[in-house]
């Protein structure tokens, strides 16, 4: 139904006979000349009709604001035309026709709540700014893509109907699986752990992940885009950092090259990091926090990660991480060495990125950490099994994908980064 995109049409074009396809953005009929303005994904097109040339003309006034049409005719230069072109449509079709009146204005002019947004998320995505979000989520995860498979990771895709917790049994989906107990996955962690024993030594994995949290925040989903990834034969938790610091920027370096159009629409100007992170212990962060009236006991909380974004933004540092927290805070299949564990959250702009750390490869020690938070090694035998027969060294991580988002383009909630969002009180469209 199209020769051209609105970005492949330009004014050197000019005499030629085109094809476009799109949607009725506006429409304004002034007696001899009517006026369509064509929106497509990546732009738009001026139509000029002169009653004179186009025999249709009296049609035009059936064509209601957003409806699709496709149209044909000649491409000509034009000064007062926004492109520098127009298009002298010979034929047009209306493909379908839009009821009114439209129920959002996606337009910016009127502000609508997030809720009748999400409501009509079909016609939020008709504002270029909306969808201009996930035309940069695109480039960042094919950014990450790209860098993944120039370091030798082999992307796995693991279940995500599981028999055990990952991350603890507070924030569980439960599903009926035929006659026995499932959940929907928190985390691939254990997968990604069996793996490391199996010879495929870096694997990583962009994939749904589900967190049951009775939490009504701007930065808490049910359903979330996991990107994880596990590295075997490390020396410390320092290999998975620097894998990490190197993914950020040159990730960031990708969206700036791929995404530059739409990083302008959204006025962001997207700074790339400096390499190593600033690290500081979780130690060393309570110290600072106490600095500012803030006490934490054993993690950092909503609170306490604003304050630090601040206290770091001070100091030139947007990215940073937290390192060695306190054993009795982090999951089971973290290494640890007496009060911490060899763990870490990469923090940005004040908010947790990732989590991760030097995974605990010796069997014994892994049973006793099990069983030291109250779980049953029985309930694992399924993943402990991998660690009877050659488990090497290994660390990785988990990062939100729409949190990341959410911060590279300063969104003010993380819904605006999903299509389709999953909270506590959201299950339709």
């Amino acid at each position: 139904m199209r020769t051209h995109y609105s970005k492949e049409l330009n004014p050197s074009m000019n005499g030629q006979k085109v094809k476009v396809a799109g949607w009725a953005n506006d429409i304004r009929l002034l007696g001899n000349i009517a006026f369509i303005n064509l929106r497509d994904r990546d732009g738009y097109i001026q139509l000029t009709f002169p009653k004179s040339k186009y025999p249709a003309f009296d049609q035009l006034k059936n064509i209601t604001k957003e409806s699709v049409l496709s149209a044909e005719g000649i491409l000509k230069e034009s000064n007062q035309a926004k492109n520098g072109f127009e298009i002298l449509p010979e034929r047009v079709e209306i493909l379908s026709k839009s009821e009114t009146p439209l129920p959002l204005d996606f337009s910016g002019k009127i502000q609508s709540e997030m809720e009748t947004r999400l409501n009509s998320r079909f016609m939020d995505l008709r504002n270029p700014k909306v969808a201009a979000v996930f035309k940069v989520r695109d480039s960042l995860l094919s950014g990450i893509h790209t860098f993944m498979d120039e370091q030798g990771f082999i992307e796995v895709q693991t279940p995500k109907i599981v028999a055990a917790a990952a991350e603890g049994g507070a924030t569980l989906f439960p599903v009926k699986y035929f006659e026995q107990q499932a959940y929907l996955t928190q985390s691939p962690q254990l997968f990604k752990q069996i793996l490391m024993s199996s010879g495929l030594d870096r694997v990583y994995e962009i994939a749904p992940a589900f967190r049951a949290e009775k939490s009504n925040t701007t930065r808490h989903l049910s359903e979330f885009t996991s990107f994880d990834f596990e590295l075997a034969f490390i020396d410390s938790m320092d290999d998975v950092l620097e894998m990490m610091e190197n993914l950020i920027t040159n990730t960031l370096k990708y969206v700036n090259a791929n995404a530059k159009e739409q990083l302008d629409l959204l006025e962001i100007e997207l700074k790339i990091p400096k390499t190593p992170f600033t690290r500081i212990t979780f130690q060393e962060t309570q110290k600072l926090l106490e600095k500012e009236g803030k006490t934490i006991v054993n993690d950092v909380d909503t609170e306490a990660e604003k304050m630090l974004g601040e206290i770091m933004a001070k100091k030139g540092s947007e990215f940073y991480f937290i390192t060695h927290f306190p054993s009795e805070e982090k999951p089971f299949y973290i290494m640890e060495n007496g009060e911490y564990c060899y763990s870490f959250d990469l923090d940005y702009k004040g908010e947790e990125m990732s989590s991760g750390g030097q995974r605990e490869h010796r069997y014994p020690e892994l049973v006793e950490r099990i069983k030291k938070q109250g779980l049953k090694p029985k309930d694992f035998e399924f993943y402990l099994n991998a660690f009877k027969y050659g488990m090497p060294p290994h660390g990785g991580m988990g990062l939100g994908v729409e949190r990341l988002v959410e911060k590279v383009l300063c969104l003010p909630n993380v819904r605006e980064a999903v299509l389709f969002p999953r909270d506590r009180d959201r299950l339709v469209p």
